[in-house]
């Protein structure tokens, strides 16, 4: 008599599958084109954190600042919605343009209206460029504007020569206003000189994929295997300049190519944003 033997298939092991998502936390969409964006979304990157910056030359008015602020805002929240990226804005009048200072009191005003909307997450990028006095001033009065409305902080440090010193006046100021709770501060742009000053103070750091001006991919992973990836943010930066939003992406991989896990990217290129960021109610993304 033959026997029917019932085939059962054998059972597949579950594989978990992880989808690397990427939060930039400093961009300058402003000065992207819409495939910057396409690019982005099919990347993996779901928000974007877009600072106040210089506009490739000096504006003659508080009025520019005005429709400046506007569009980062309410435009450009709209456009990163098309590819189904959550938008963020920072608002100041930038290092390079605080020389003028009757005009960078006249901007300053503008903005405590603003922090209120939905899409601002606070004051920055606010810093130091030459590290003129009249910088520092500046300086100090949107150091006072952020303390006052109880507002996190993102730093813009000096470029190449310039960035050391600056990024000892920048903390020193910060350190001796007891309103500033450092945790509350992301100091930008690091380097290695500068990462371990911001560090011992308590401040969040940031590395800027910026090959020419600032860091490489392979550079920016060397510094992160050398100092940790606690409270450190990686950003590309992109404006019109030799950075786009592939910088970001190109460091993730770098930091996989050298056997790092998809777990410790994880905490680097997403959940350490979420950390800095959620501490504003208006962001809602979380860890993962």
């Amino acid at each position: 008599r033959s026997r029917t033997v019932s085939a059962t298939k054998p059972r597949r092991p579950t594989v978990e599958l992880v989808i690397m998502r990427f939060i930039d936390p400093h961009i300058h969409c402003v000065s992207r084109t819409t495939d910057d964006y396409l690019f982005m979304a099919r990347a993996g990157v779901i928000a974007v954190s877009e600072p106040a910056f210089w506009a490739g030359y000096d504006r003659s008015s508080a009025g520019s600042f005005y429709d400046y602020f506007r569009h980062l805002i309410d435009v450009e929240p709209k456009r990163a919605a098309r590819y189904g990226i959550e938008h963020f804005s920072w608002l100041c009048i930038n290092a390079k343009e605080a020389e003028h200072i009757e005009l960078s009191r006249q901007v300053i005003k503008l903005i405590p209206p603003l922090l209120d909307h939905p899409r601002v997450l606070g004051v920055g990028e606010i810093g130091l460029n030459k590290n003129t006095r009249n910088e520092i001033t500046v300086f100090e009065e949107q150091v006072d504007l952020a303390a006052t409305h109880n507002q996190l902080i993102l730093i813009h440090t000096p470029h190449l020569e310039d960035k050391h010193k600056g990024t000892a006046i920048i903390t020193s100021i910060l350190r001796n206003d007891s309103r500033i709770k450092p945790e509350r501060v992301l100091i930008d742009h690091c380097e290695e000189h500068t990462l371990r000053m911001a560090r011992e103070n308590g401040f969040w750091a940031g590395l800027t994929i910026y090959p020419v001006t600032k860091v490489t991919p392979q550079r920016a992973v060397d510094i992160i295997e050398t100092f940790g990836h606690q409270m450190l943010c990686v950003n590309s930066a992109s404006d019109w300049g030799e950075s786009g939003p592939h910088m970001l992406t190109d460091t993730y991989l770098e930091f996989r190519k050298r056997g790092h896990s998809e777990h410790e990217a994880a905490e680097i290129f997403f959940n350490n944003p979420c950390r800095f960021f959620g501490q504003c109610p208006k962001w809602k993304i979380r860890p993962q």
